[in-house]
């Protein structure tokens, strides 16, 4: 448990203090006078001073989260003698945080190694903005295109996103196409200069062939040729030629296949319907339709060794994956696993993440995004690696969100990014089937108004 005098501080304090097992039994009290963080745990006073010359409210308040942040981490760093792969950075992506080093003509790296950052994962920033290098653009009028498809086959016990096997929401498709048919030909005149599109999910190829259609159907005015168009195909189990040639007739530049495992005993145990050989004929059914692909990995899942993780990042690079995502699990409220087991040991899941960076990097692939999330595993991140080309312009705008985002369907959050204020405004589209088809007509006047 944690107080403060400035009450808007403690989530923030609370997002470090969830870093270390254990530290939410403890009893903090924090006082912040700006520039000074005073701590009272266990009946001692610590007092820590770092000195800054804001030149706005806004920045003022920023660095006053940062430096609390720090000062934090550094007792309980200390409290448990304990350091942490990226330190007291929570609640941000790091390359964000970096691209605001350099556009204010500072080196990043200082500011890291002050946050106590590694070096290993300093190493990893700057390859990852090298990755960016062509595509990261921050323009006025640039925007992506998301549709949700919130149908899955069955609910893996891992997630948290609102969604359910699809034999209990089949009910709702046609209406769902027809309400993403209303927003789709609303936002067209809304979206000026498309970057890339991506259907995602849930499992889109859950869908029947014709449902797809409809929805690629309706998407198409929406994408000009040659743009990037991904589908989140998913699980192989859901595969078909059909389903397949549908996507490669509407466009479709790039496909997910995720198999997040290659371990038949660790498909089966996070709710998993299909083996890996299944995941294996799914590459080969896509090979001849020229999709980039990308394959989707998760380090920490129920009870997988260190040499079954190793063999799914080696199975992933000989299938010739051109996109290797390397998840580290994520457990939020939602998520079943999240009840029912223990997290792996940490330093099992650091040597599997370890492992991952000098596989792919040995095997010609460089990190090109990078995104870290609230309780992770191990404080970890997810780290997207591609092939020399291959980078996807959708996950790096996404990511660093430099580029509006138009987002229709359910549990789908359109983005308006501001730039001359340094803000972004959010519509967020109801995350349950029925409620979302009862305000489709209110979702499409506010944006309307905000793009």
């Amino acid at each position: 448990m944690i107080t403060s005098n400035y009450e808007y501080l403690v989530p923030e304090l609370m997002d470090v203090v969830r870093l270390f097992s254990g530290a939410e039994d403890l009893e903090i009290r924090h006082t912040c006078a700006d520039v000074q963080n005073k701590f009272m745990l266990g009946g001692k006073t610590y007092s820590y001073a770092k000195y800054f010359d804001p030149k706005s409210e806004l920045e003022r308040k920023s660095l006053v989260k940062r430096y609390a942040k720090l000062s934090l981490y550094e007792l309980l760093s200390a409290h448990f003698q304990k350091q942490l792969p990226w330190g007291a950075l929570t609640g941000i992506r790091p390359t964000r945080l970096a691209y605001g080093e350099l556009e204010q003509g500072r080196a990043f790296e200082p500011l890291f190694r002050e946050m106590h950052v590694s070096e290993e994962n300093i190493a990893l920033v700057r390859r990852t903005l090298e990755g960016q290098k062509g595509i990261y653009e921050r323009k006025e009028g640039n925007c992506d295109l998301f549709i949700s498809l919130p149908f899955c086959p069955t609910k893996c016990v891992y997630c948290s996103f609102i969604t359910a096997p699809i034999a209990k929401t089949r009910q709702y498709i046609s209406d769902y196409c027809a309400a993403l048919e209303r927003e789709l030909s609303a936002a067209k005149p809304l979206v000026k200069r498309l970057r890339s599109a991506y259907i995602g999910g849930g499992t889109p190829f859950a869908l029947e062939a014709s449902e797809l259609r409809r929805v690629l159907e309706a998407v198409a005015p929406l994408v000009p040729a040659g743009a990037e168009y991904t589908v989140e195909a998913g699980r192989p189990d859901v595969f078909t030629k059909e389903k397949l040639q549908i996507c490669k007739d509407y466009g479709v530049t790039r496909i997910c296949i995720n198999a997040q495992s290659f371990s038949d005993k660790t498909l089966a145990a996070i709710g998993r319907k299909h083996t890996a050989r299944q995941v294996e004929e799914a590459f080969a059914l896509a090979a001849p339709y020229g999709f980039i692909v990308n394959c989707d990995l998760i380090a920490g899942l129920t009870d997988e060794s260190l040499a079954e993780f190793c063999q799914s990042v080696d199975k992933a690079v000989s299938l010739g994956a051109e996109n290797v995502t390397v998840h580290t699990l994520c457990l939020k409220k939602g998520a079943r696993l999240k009840e029912e087991v223990t997290l792996l040991g940490e330093g099992e899941l650091a040597e599997m993440i370890a492992y991952s960076r000098s596989k792919l990097t040995a095997s010609g692939y460089e990190p090109y995004y990078l995104y870290r999330q609230k309780y992770m595993a191990g404080a970890h991140e997810n780290v997207g690696w591609t092939k020399r080309g291959c980078a996807s312009v959708y996950n790096i705008d996404v990511m660093e969100e430099s580029a509006d985002n138009f987002a229709v369907g359910a549990n789908a959050i359109s983005k308006k990014v501001i730039f001359g204020e340094g803000r972004i405004e959010r519509i967020a589209s109801p995350k349950d089937i029925p409620t979302y088809l009862q305000k489709v007509g209110q979702l499409i006047e506010d944006k309307n108004k905000l793009f």
